[in-house]
């Protein structure tokens, strides 16, 4: 009978359970790592999103920084600006002063003639090469009959400025009631003119002329003239489209920036917002440009007298910037827009490109007209001068405005995109609403499938249940047959167990992953339809507000073909006026 051998297992099952006991502690802390990882991959994630909106936040800093930076400048700059202007020409501004006080000095007959001529003298002396210092000699020697000396300050006078010395003595004229010499005077400014480059001060004869202040005589002088540069103008090659352009200048100048508005999501998902912003803009322009003429032509002709009409517009002719002061003058333009739009330097140029003209010192006689009718601050237009020239201008500006409406119209886009992530899409109306709703509920299920089929179990971690309970059982067999082998059995069953634990332990994340996959998406889907329905109840609103105030056009087409030349320019006596406007 064999021998039975023993063999005592208990150390091999004691270490085989604390080998079982350590993996659980593994385990655990291998889950403990797990959920440590999974906090930093969400705090990792948040600290993106935060980093993200930092940065837009940042980016928003650093322009209204700059914005603000520019508009400090701005208001630095023409401060210096104004102040150079008075450096070197403050004695002009001391001259023009004295201009309409001398000549009303002269009608109350309060100031002795002596003191007059003394201080045209001294301005004389303090403002060598400046037009309007020896037209004041001029006309203290004239209130004084002193001939020899008013002639001789004229002729210095026209030396230095004919054009303005013509044009001031046409208007102190007109206000001494001399009607033949104001008529000479004024045909001698005519005569030097060029329809094709009128000194920008013409804009003075057509304000006395709208406002009936020359008289029967000259008016009919003013107005044949007018006909012959508008006759001559209006055969040049491209006059019609020449004007089309000017006039959408003016017409887009009082165009107005939109602003904050309630289309929150069209502006934060659609790429076409730019361009839906800017057609609305193009739309509101109606209104403005209504409201605008209509204030115009609003506004009652002025009831004071002749000598206090004219002596409005003699001070608009001396006060108004020099030639020789344009360069400074356009810079403190430049700045005071920079301020208008709170720093926006390009908003700023863009305005100054329009503007521009008014600050140029010949101009042919329809800029003329543009610029009195859509920039008067800077033309120094009255009402009814503005009334006149639109009147006169009525067919251009309707030209343009329907132009600027057309060209505004034809922006309008067919489909408007929505992006929001991945999610890129277009709509009409904003009627489609399920189909883009089946279209991003296909998106999220794919998304959500891909990032689902990312998160299972590899080859080795299914292999290691079966595997590693093969194994394990094949380490206990060995353990019986003892020696070298017993130790091989020891580690392959320590092997085994950490197969077998690995396996549940990587199923366990994997199955929290993609439970949280399922929420996260879950709720992607819900704020992504959430946004998609208000998008497109904003389009819905878009599409309606903009053919409201796109159709408010017509208040601006009717209200122009109701106006004529005829009907703005003051009569005086029974004279009547008859102005060809050229087809």
């Amino acid at each position: 009978m064999a021998e039975q051998v023993y063999v005592d297992l208990s150390p091999v099952i004691r270490a085989v359970e604390n080998v079982n006991s350590n993996l659980h502690v593994i385990n655990s802390n291998i889950d403990a790592v797990h959920g440590t990882v999974d906090t930093v991959d969400s705090n990792v994630r948040i600290v993106y999103d935060d980093l993200g909106k930092l940065a837009n936040e940042f980016h928003e800093f650093v322009y209204r920084q700059l914005m603000a930076n520019r508009l400090g400048v701005a208001n630095t700059k023409i401060v210096s600006i104004r102040q150079e202007l008075d450096k070197k020409f403050g004695n002009y501004d001391t001259v023009r002063r004295h201009t309409t006080g001398i000549l009303q000095a002269t009608d109350l007959e309060i100031i002795r003639s002596s003191t007059i001529t003394t201080v045209t003298e001294e301005l004389m002396l303090d403002a060598p090469n400046y037009w309007l210092a020896p037209c004041l000699v001029a006309i203290a020697a004239w209130i004084n009959d002193k001939r020899e000396i008013a002639d001789k300050a004229l002729r210095e006078a026209i030396k230095r400025n004919d054009e303005k010395t013509s044009l001031l003595f046409a208007l102190v004229c007109r206000r001494a009631e001399r009607k033949d010499a104001c008529l000479k005077w004024t045909e001698r400014y005519l005569a030097n003119q060029n329809e094709e480059n009128l000194d920008r001060k013409a804009v003075i004869i057509l304000d006395a002329f709208a406002s009936g202040l020359l008289g029967a005589d000259t008016e009919g002088v003013v107005a044949r003239q007018i006909g012959a540069w508008m006759d001559h103008l209006s055969q040049k090659v491209g006059f019609v489209e020449k004007q089309t352009e000017q006039w959408s200048d003016a017409i887009n100048l009082k165009r107005r920036s939109l602003g904050e508005t309630d289309y929150s999501y069209l502006h934060k998902y659609s790429k076409t917002w730019p361009l839906l912003k800017d057609i609305m803009e193009g739309a509101n322009l109606h209104a403005i440009i209504f409201e605008y003429l209509k204030n115009i032509f609003d506004q009652e002709s002025s009831t004071d007298s002749l000598k206090v009409q004219l002596d409005q517009i003699l001070t608009d002719l001396v006060t108004d910037f020099d030639d020789e002061e344009l360069p400074l003058r356009k810079e403190e333009k430049f700045e005071s827009f920079v301020i208008q739009f709170d720093g926006d330097e390009q908003r700023a140029k863009q305005n100054m490109a329009i503007e521009q003209t008014a600050f140029e010192t010949h101009k042919d006689f329809t800029q003329l007209l543009t610029d009195a009718a859509m920039k008067p601050e800077s033309s120094h237009a009255s009402v009814s001068t503005q009334k006149f020239a639109l009147a006169l201008s009525k067919d251009w500006v309707s030209n343009a405005y329907n132009d600027v409406t057309a060209k505004n119209r034809m922006k309008i886009p067919h489909e408007i995109e929505i992006n929001l992530e991945n999610f890129n899409e277009k709509t009409t109306d904003g009627q489609n609403e399920k189909e883009l709703l089946d279209i991003f509920h296909k998106m999220i299920n794919k998304e959500k499938a891909h990032a689902l089929a990312g998160n299972v179990l590899s080859a080795f971690d299914m292999f290691c249940l079966w595997g590693g309970i093969i194994i394990g059982g094949i380490g206990l067999i060995m353990l019986f047959i003892g020696g070298f082998v017993s130790f091989l059995g020891f580690i392959a069953v320590v092997a085994g167990i950490g197969m077998v634990i690995n396996h549940f332990s990587k199923k366990k994340k994997i199955e929290k992953t993609r439970v949280n996959i399922e929420t996260a998406f879950e709720n992607k889907r819900q704020a992504g339809m959430q946004i998609i329905r208000a998008f497109l109840a904003e389009v819905v609103d878009f599409r309606a507000e903009f053919e409201e105030r796109d159709a408010e056009s017509k208040n601006v087409t009717d209200f122009l073909d109701q106006i004529s030349p005829d009907q703005y320019v003051k009569k005086l006596s029974d004279t009547t006026r008859r102005i060809k406007v050229s087809e």
